[in-house]
């Protein structure tokens, strides 16, 4: 248990905010001064570096703020869900228009408008010669204004400064405690879960719940979540995407009966997979109204917009809390008095934190700074991987706690309705995790040895008769994962099986499971690994890509980057951690330019 900071006097939480105030304003300087630095660049040389696209034509206009455009050629790293840039050629003159990339097939690529009053007919006039570049959206002003409330209001200088600061400690009421502990037994809640329940359920500040790879913290949420409304209360919901949130209040509903009160605020375009009615605004729902409970989700800007500004709530959870920087949770925590921060720090940080130093990584996170305090509960038990799967990440990330829920599933295997055509050894069901040995050199972030692999082991999985949405492919970059993307269209896959292949990097993986993943590491040229080490070897990363799987883990990985040599002793102890975990697989060496 880490003990909490001694207390820091007024001034010392005044410098604090202060600092806090300034990293905002200063990171969103750096990342506007980044995307402006990239924009003066040649477009030819933008293109080549993946973070731009060109010749694009508009092909149609939806008139719900949809674009459906076409190019030539795509090699950008571009993912789905990015913001991109849409304009003539110049990124600095008008007409310039902020999208949101929604579904990315190559050449073929479908975009929401974000900007408001955009002339169609005018895009349409001119179908032709449009240009993608990577942009942000800046939203410092609305993180320093929350950061000011912090310090001017009471709920800042009396709930959340001194939670993080550790001046108070949450205090549990043994009633609330033993309600919530029946009720999880009665709903078949495993020791840790029901622990993690009712502590949270009987706060009345604030709760951790860890939970590792697999262990149903999404489950534990969305119980506590009902347990809250049934007293009448209101319980906000949120996330650092919308992704987390709609994941979150799909598992709320799925768990009831009956037809809970939930709903998400923003906009329509981010609910195509919720369960649940989506609203605008809140002053839009039914809720507006109501004297009872209910659960609202939305992400934590939505509070400083007319979307959520006038609405305050009992409870906030935040899920995925190891990706929710200080200031963002913190804007969060405004909105009530009880605070239940659900996630794993030994997951994904916030992103950009690899640039940090180990202590500051940390604490980059509200998870981060308030585990350990003694107000926290570890999920143990995981309903994902196997005993194999499980054993290296449990000793290396949660002290060897983490086990397998049940025998059968530790003893779970892999199954073919066909057996393999081709990669027997690599696919075999009695081998759990391997490690498939290129010796490769040369490749950077791209590796067309691994790609043209993983296309090969892609088509023999299907035909062995698994489907799509049990096989997952996870990459350190984008640009590999399109290029294998890339090779399944042209070998003719059709777009809806395309579809539902995953096949990304880890950010896009997290918080999902398949029956079978493939890693490929990509990268063997020594020096390049040596330049991207803070990203390549971040321990949480690899915790991430080698826990989605259920039953087989194939690692593609070059030995070469083992032998990489930084000045840095944190990254020198990240690459002997990958060291360690490959060396603890069974091999299997593929020949140099395979398949």
């Amino acid at each position: 248990m880490n003990p909490s900071p001694p207390a820091p006097t007024t001034e010392q939480v005044a410098e604090w905010l202060k600092q806090l105030r300034l990293s905002v304003i200063t990171g969103a300087s750096e990342a506007r001064q980044h995307v402006q630095h990239q924009w003066r660049k040649p477009l030819g040389e933008r293109v080549t570096a993946g973070v731009a696209l060109a010749d694009i034509c508009i092909s149609a206009n939806e008139q719900n703020g949809e674009l459906h455009l076409t190019c030539p050629v795509n090699r950008s790293r571009f993912r789905e869900g990015d913001l991109l840039l849409l304009h003539r050629g110049d990124p600095f003159e008008a007409p310039r228009i902020t999208v949101t990339l929604e579904e990315d097939d190559e050449t073929t690529l479908l975009v929401l408008i974000e900007d408001v009053g955009v002339d169609y007919g005018a895009l349409l006039r001119e179908p032709t010669g449009w240009v993608l570049d990577e942009t942000i959206v800046d939203m410092s002003t609305l993180i320093v204004s929350a950061l000011d409330d912090i310090a001017d209001s009471s709920i800042g200088r009396e709930q959340i400064l001194p939670l993080l600061h550790g001046e108070r400690t949450p205090l549990l009421d043994m009633q609330r405690y033993a309600d919530a502990e029946a009720y999880a037994h009665a709903h078949g809640l495993n020791p840790d879960q029901t622990e993690a329940l009712a502590a949270s359920y009987a706060t009345n500040l604030a709760y951790l719940i860890q939970g590792p790879p697999g262990t149903g913290k999404t489950r534990v949420l969305a119980h506590l979540a009902r347990l809250l409304v049934q007293d009448g209360e209101r319980v906000f919901i949120t996330a650092h995407t919308h992704r987390a949130i709609n994941h979150a209040l799909n598992t709320v509903v799925q768990l009831a009966a009956d037809d809970p009160p939930v709903i998400k605020v923003g906009q329509p375009a981010r609910a195509q997979d919720l369960l649940v009615t989506n609203y605008e605004y809140f002053n839009q729902s039914p809720f507006a109204e109501s004297e009872s409970g209910y659960v609202v989700g939305a992400t934590p800007f939505a509070t400083r917009t007319r979307r959520l500004s006038d609405v305050t709530f009992d409870t906030v959870i935040l899920d995925e809390a190891s990706q929710i920087t200080l200031p963002l949770a913190m804007m969060a925590m405004l909105k009530a008095r009880r605070y239940i921060i659900v996630g794993d720090h030994q997951q994904l940080p916030p992103v950009g934190a690899e640039r940090l130093a180990a202590d500051a990584l940390e604490r980059s996170s509200i998870f981060g700074l308030l585990v350990g305090r003694g107000y926290d509960t570890l999920l143990t038990q995981t309903y994902r991987m196997n005993a194999e799967l499980t054993r290296w990440p449990s000793q290396q990330f949660y002290d060897g706690r983490l086990q397998p829920a049940t025998p059968a599933i530790a003893e779970r295997r892999i199954g073919y309705p066909q057996p393999p055509s081709q990669f027997s050894e690599l696919l075999d069901p009695a081998t759990p995790a391997i490690w498939g040995v290129l010796e490769q050199h040369h490749a950077t972030s791209y590796n067309a040895a691994e790609a043209q692999l993983v296309a090969d082991l892609l088509d023999t999985l299907l035909q062995c008769g698994l489907t799509p949405a049990q096989i997952g492919v996870v990459s350190p970059y984008r640009v590999q994962a399109r290029e294998i993307r890339r090779r399944l269209k042209y070998r003719g896959m059709a777009y809806d099986l395309r579809r539902q292949l995953v096949i990304d990097t880890v950010e896009r993986l997290q918080g999902q499971e398949r029956d079978l993943i493939i890693v490929t590491l990509t990268t063997g040229a020594r020096d390049f690994a040596a330049t991207v080490a803070a990203f390549l070897f971040q321990p949480q990363r690899l915790n991430v890509a080698i826990t989605r799987p259920r039953t087989k883990l194939i690692v593609l990985a070059s030995p070469t980057l083992l032998t990489v040599v930084p000045e840095d002793a944190t990254i020198a102890a990240q690459i002997d951690l990958l060291a360690d975990f490959l060396h603890s697989l069974p091999t299997y060496p593929i020949a140099q330019g395979a398949p």
